[in-house]
């Protein structure tokens, strides 16, 4: 089936139609394929997956390598979609030039559509160069979390008349270097509305009001996969920690009391195949301690026991009943004593005393 890709051109033709956009991150092929199949017309792969995905307090220790793996794995999955590739904290500030290499890995290897980097006046001669170059560029200013040392901390942007202004400005410039869109993150409501009806391009707005051009969620947010944390801005369209939790509590006990695997998810011989071995039951409990237990028998603890019995290894074999090669080979780690042996060897250790 031929599936026709959502294109800039077509996020943009839809501001100029007055039909909002709706777009949500992923971090992997089965996210990508469910948000996909949703009808989700743009995805972004951000820097959050730092957070939600690598277990980092902030976004800042995310690599250009995470992002190139988790937008590939994106692109896989959703064949529909515009898939966005956030650009990592110092991956494209240093130069046009380091941002032009960062964007062709995550274009070339990843598979990226178009790529996101935070900042206004201080970026947009990247923006620009990108743009020249063939790169499609979406803006990011309010809250920019690869500065969030700097800003210091999670705070709403552009509250005032001079931050406001100058998040304006930035916006401006941002469409005047060529992006096709920006995203506008913590900012009020007004300001956003305002920056909104200035440019000619979608802003998406993530805790910016509801008169921006899209909305975008963090996956996780939105699904309810973090129990314990849920920002403002973000609304719960599901609750999966607790439905996920139980589904693998009922896992647990379906495998420690023998219910799962069943008949239905089992596979058996044909009706009528001879075989050399014979089928038998499951193991017993006993039988399975006795499994267990075989690697309590180390070398080192087999050689301990016949030295305390003070044998040398041929007089050890005798008692165990085995060759005196296969006696050394168990000290030496070669391989373990059979279950009969094992349980020779722990009725020698319970006559000196030693718990088997």
């Amino acid at each position: 089936m031929n599936v026709k890709r959502t294109t800039t051109h077509a996020i943009r033709s839809m501001k100029r139609r007055g039909e909002l956009i709706p777009m949500i991150t992923a971090y992997d092929h089965t996210s990508a394929v469910l948000a996909d199949r949703a009808g989700i017309p743009m995805i972004l792969v951000g820097d959050s997956l730092g957070q939600v995905m690598l277990g980092y307090e902030s976004t800042i220790p995310v690599t250009l390598d995470d992002i190139v793996r988790a937008t590939a794995s994106v692109v896989r999955g959703a064949p529909r979609a515009l898939v966005v590739a956030d650009l990592p904290f110092m991956t494209y500030q240093e130069s046009p030039a380091q941002a032009m290499q960062s964007a062709a890995r995550v274009m070339q290897e990843g598979g990226a559509h178009a790529v996101k980097l935070e900042g206004g006046s201080s970026v947009a001669d990247t923006v620009r160069r990108l743009c020249d170059a063939g790169v499609a560029v979406m803006g990011h200013l309010g809250l920019t979390p690869q500065s969030l040392n700097q800003i210091g901390g999670y705070r709403v942007q552009g509250k005032d008349e001079g931050s406001a202004a100058k998040l304006m400005s930035d916006a401006e410039l941002l469409q005047a270097a060529g992006a096709f869109a920006v995203v506008l993150e913590l900012v009020p409501a007004e300001v956003a509305a305002a920056v909104t009806g200035r440019l000619g391009i979608p802003t998406i707005g993530i805790g910016a009001g509801p008169a921006c051009d899209g909305q975008v969620q963090v996956w996780h947010d939105l699904l309810g996969l973090i129990p314990d944390f849920q920002p403002k801005h973000a609304r719960r369209y599901a609750e999966l920690s607790g439905t996920i939790q139980s589904a693998i509590v009922s896992y647990i006990n379906d495998v420690k009391e023998r219910r799962f695997p069943s008949d239905d998810e089992t596979f058996h011989i044909p009706a009528g195949t001879s075989m050399n071995f014979e089928v038998g039951k499951p193991p017993a409990r006993e039988e399975v301690a006795a499994v267990r237990a075989s690697f309590a028998w180390t070398p080192e603890r087999i050689r301990t026991l016949r030295e305390d019995l003070r044998l040398t290894q041929a007089a050890m074999s005798e008692k165990v009943g085995v060759a005196k090669n296969n006696l050394s080979a168990w000290e030496r780690g070669k391989n373990r004593p059979s279950l009969r042996h094992q349980s020779t060897l722990d009725s020698l250790a319970r006559s000196r005393g030693r718990a088997p």
